[in-house]
């Protein structure tokens, strides 16, 4: 097991601190395709009540100076508690935004970027079964949600095609009957693909 453990701790910081020229990065027209995942309101364990968790993937854009379009889906689950069982809150939303980027060493490895995205898409409640084993029915409705988000992203590339993501984000959706604002931190890698 400590032969596994030194093999990959050598690899990844044979990629980390790898001695070559990165003039490939954030060129304009470049794209890359990231996943992320996260937990959101708080750390909690999924299915237990009042977690929430999320997962995206989006089509990331290059432009002038480093910035970039961004645009992607995103599924977001919230567990509420009731009696003894949880009931799920979904929300699937699609995202377009733009992201500038604030800071960035001189070796081009660590990256900054604040962004601003608007939201839209649809929230269910339990799947749509607004019966519960009980009898008691949800007064939740299934709904079109709609409204933006802001989110700071550090992004540190591990070769010149695989980045790594640590992102913190607040949403603020209407139409929701969770809440209008969920705070999100998550992680994630990008591919870039050209």
């Amino acid at each position: 097991m400590k032969n596994i453990s030194f093999i990959i701790i050598s690899f990844v910081l044979c990629l980390v601190f790898t001695d070559r020229a990165h003039a490939q990065r954030y060129l304009p027209g470049q794209k890359g395709i990231q996943l992320t995942c996260g937990m959101a309101d708080g750390f909690k364990k999924p299915g237990e009540p009042e977690s929430a968790y999320y997962f995206g993937a989006a089509l990331a854009t290059y432009t002038k100076n480093g910035n970039r379009w961004v645009v992607g889906a995103e599924y977001f689950n919230k567990e509420y508690e009731y009696k003894d069982v949880t009931v799920p809150v979904s929300q699937f939303t699609g995202e377009g935004g733009y992201y500038i980027k604030i800071l960035s060493d001189r070796r081009k490895t660590f990256f900054l970027s604040f962004g601003l995205s608007a939201l839209a898409g649809y929230e269910t409640s339990n799947w749509g079964d607004k019966e519960l084993y009980d009898g008691s029915t949800l007064t939740n409705k299934d709904a079109f949600v709609y409204g933006g988000a802001a989110t700071l992203e550090l992004e540190t590339y591990l070769t010149d095609r695989v980045v790594f993501l640590i992102n913190a984000r607040e949403r603020a959706l209407f139409g929701s009957s969770i809440g209008k604002f969920h705070t999100q931190f998550g992680v994630g890698f990008k591919f870039i693909i050209n």
